[in-house]
């Protein structure tokens, strides 16, 4: 029996797409690249970012030159994502969970400070009993920042669904044996969601209705 949620923020629960796509465009205009569509971000995508970058340029990163990247993307991010908000249905979705009895969480790879009080600032902080943000160098996979997360929640992963729009958070869900469902709406391709083998859906409310 499902007794916990751990919720992604970014492209989850948070609906920042247009505020993404912005900012890399914006980042990636130096360099000559065509601006992208949301669908020609989510072709791309993948974690770790550094990846999608060298995907884009269509070459390895050079020495320093992902650093400066991403600080540039979250200088344009970090204004752009003010016009952004909750997904559809997100703050049903988690006061619905609430009214079953059962505990949800937050794992995001944005910085924690950022991240928390984005969260209080949308009044969901109340839903959670832990929220947590990236505390180190951005860009890397989840999966070890979610073996310190179910250890800090104790909770056994057996009981635990990850929500997420990434591959990176079914492959974190599975790197410490919990099950996940992926959310179409955020950054990643639904054909790619696809074959990760794990229930993908179109909304959030979709979502908590399979858990």
């Amino acid at each position: 029996m499902t007794k916990h949620i751990i919720w992604d923020w970014n492209g989850t629960l948070f609906h920042d797409i247009d505020a993404v796509v912005g900012a890399t465009n914006e980042v990636f205009r130096p360099y000559g690249l065509e601006p992208m569509t949301a669908d020609g971000f989510r072709a791309v995508y993948t974690r770790p970012i550094w990846v999608a970058y060298e995907r884009m340029l269509g070459r390895s990163l050079q020495a320093g030159e992902w650093d400066r990247l991403d600080a540039d993307f979250h200088d344009h991010y970090h204004r752009l994502m003010l016009q952004c908000r909750l997904a559809e249905g997100a703050m049903a979705s988690l006061s619905a969970w609430e009214d079953s009895g059962r505990t949800q969480s937050l794992l995001s790879m944005w910085g924690h400070d950022r991240l928390v009080s984005k969260v209080a600032e949308f009044g969901i902080d109340r839903h959670f009993t832990r929220v947590d943000g990236l505390r180190s160098a951005s860009g890397g996979a989840k999966a070890e920042h979610m073996v310190a997360h179910l250890a800090a929640i104790g909770v056994d992963p057996t009981t635990v669904v990850v929500i997420g729009d990434s591959i990176d958070d079914a492959d974190a869900a599975r790197h410490v044996g919990a099950r996940a469902i992926l959310y179409a709406g955020g950054m990643t391709r639904r054909s790619a969601l696809d074959l990760v083998g794990v229930p993908v859906v179109e909304s959030l409310a979709a979502a908590l209705d399979l858990v």
